[in-house]
């Protein structure tokens, strides 16, 4: 690792774990209690950086304007948090990293829109919450990515100036709170990625292709 880069800092889904499985999974629950068919992973996946808004969308082709948005919002989440720990794991590649992070005594952490409500259970099942040097979930801070609050809080907690944390995430607003904390920024391309910009536009300091690189890029062994 470069000697300027004193911490490391990751979205959660589709950049350090792989939820897809059970939040497509909660929209077909709520497809299969309505007598549905079921609708393939692949349907749902670019859409889970989204969460609850994304995965309604492609489960019933309900939008925020729907009058029942609401109600059904809270019922996904409701179904997701039933099941939210079935299916997702961290993504295998992602372990070396981590592991190299530990033996190299570089703090890491997680920085997410998820809430607290999900996000705390869900990396503690994961063996993830005693190795975070950090947990930001999308309502520790009053405003959550793109806006840079919740990275700068986490460098906050971890005692390392912004400038020298790098953020990775598989999101544009991980990319654009990151500029704007002004940390260093990796976009994840073996992310969920949505279906927007192309994530070469949207003007990350680096675009990795998968978990090796990540290594490479921050000097690891």
């Amino acid at each position: 690792m470069t000697p300027a880069v004193r911490a490391v800092l990751f979205d959660l889904d589709g950049t350090l774990i792989d939820s897809a499985p059970d939040l497509a999974g909660a929209g077909n629950d709520m497809r299969a209690a309505r007598g549905l068919p079921m609708l393939p992973l692949a349907h749902f996946r670019p859409m889970v950086g989204s969460g609850a808004r994304g995965m309604l969308g492609r489960a019933l082709q309900v939008q925020p304007d729907h009058p029942d948005f609401e109600a059904l919002r809270d019922e996904f989440l409701q179904r997701y948090e039933a099941r939210m720990t079935r299916e997702t794991q961290v993504f295998a590649a992602m372990r070396p990293v981590l592991a190299a992070l530990r033996d190299a005594g570089r703090p890491w952490g997680i920085v997410t829109n998820k809430a607290t409500r999900f996000s705390a259970p869900l990396v503690r099942a994961l063996g993830l919450l005693d190795e975070a040097a950090t947990l930001i979930c999308g309502d520790t801070t009053p405003h959550s990515k793109p806006h840079p609050a919740p990275l700068l809080e986490a460098a906050r907690r971890l005692g390392v100036e912004p400038a020298a944390c790098v953020y990775v995430g598989d999101d544009l607003r991980d990319v654009q709170a990151g500029r704007a904390a002004g940390m260093l920024t990796v976009a994840a391309a073996w992310g969920y990625l949505g279906e927007g910009e192309a994530i070469e536009a949207w003007d990350a300091h680096h675009v990795v292709e998968s978990p090796g690189e990540l290594l490479k890029l921050l000097a690891l062994p």
